[in-house]
């Protein structure tokens, strides 16, 4: 395998995973931190040479390929090893998880997280303030579904690494309520464990498992 890069911003729930499912395979990662706050992933060079999306994280492949999205990233490493099931429904479902995970928890309940604990309420536009009463109903959700429907074993690992990785949805007044337990104190916010309640070994018990603030 090339030499991987993992250009990142560290306290995100979606670079994290590209870490997490490395650090479960055994997979050395050079890192290279940018500030989005500050807009360093809007800047020439990086639109330029890392991603005209302006968006990380991005797994670069050697010198020259340049893999945005998160999840993609941890299919590429996971590829070919134990964490991608066999099976051609299982591997359906383990993809249906990662989907689910990118199209209803990611917009929602991560961005609640990141306007809540990064921003501050407080802080928040018109427009932004105006879309909290739609991102809490979708937390809720979140928590339902993840209360009745179990990932199973044979979804393979790389759903419990990938799909919910320093995730929590926030409660009222900005108090942290996991949907994956147990949670982990960073930043002075309570971000979810990289962990599903159902279904197979959890990640954080694995011997490589690292936390999100390594």
């Amino acid at each position: 395998m090339a030499a991987l890069v993992l250009h990142e911003y560290a306290a995100s729930g979606n670079c994290y995973k590209i870490r997490l499912t490395a650090a479960h395979l055994g997979l050395p990662l050079e890192r290279r931190e940018y500030d989005i706050v500050k807009g360093e992933t809007r800047t020439p060079e990086f639109l330029g040479q890392v991603n005209a999306n302006g968006r990380i994280p991005v797994l670069q492949l050697g010198t020259d390929d340049f893999l945005p999205e998160s999840n993609a990233a941890c299919f590429y490493l996971a590829d070919g090893s134990d964490l991608i099931p066999h099976d051609r429904f299982a591997r359906a479902d383990m993809l249906r998880w990662l989907f689910w995970e990118q199209y209803n928890h990611e917009p929602n309940v991560a961005t609640l997280r990141f306007w809540t604990v990064w921003i501050g309420l407080d802080n928040l536009s018109e427009v932004q303030r105006a879309m909290l009463p739609a991102k809490r109903a979708v937390e809720e959700g979140s928590r339902r579904l993840i209360g009745v429907q179990a990932v199973a074993p044979e979804a393979g690992g790389l759903v419990p690494a990938a799909a919910p990785a320093g995730r929590a949805p926030v409660g009222v007044g900005g108090r942290a309520r996991p949907v994956f337990p147990p949670p982990a104190n960073v930043a002075g916010g309570k971000l979810a464990a990289p962990t599903l309640p159902h279904g197979g070994e959890q990640p954080a018990a694995l011997p490589r498992h690292i936390p999100i603030t390594a």
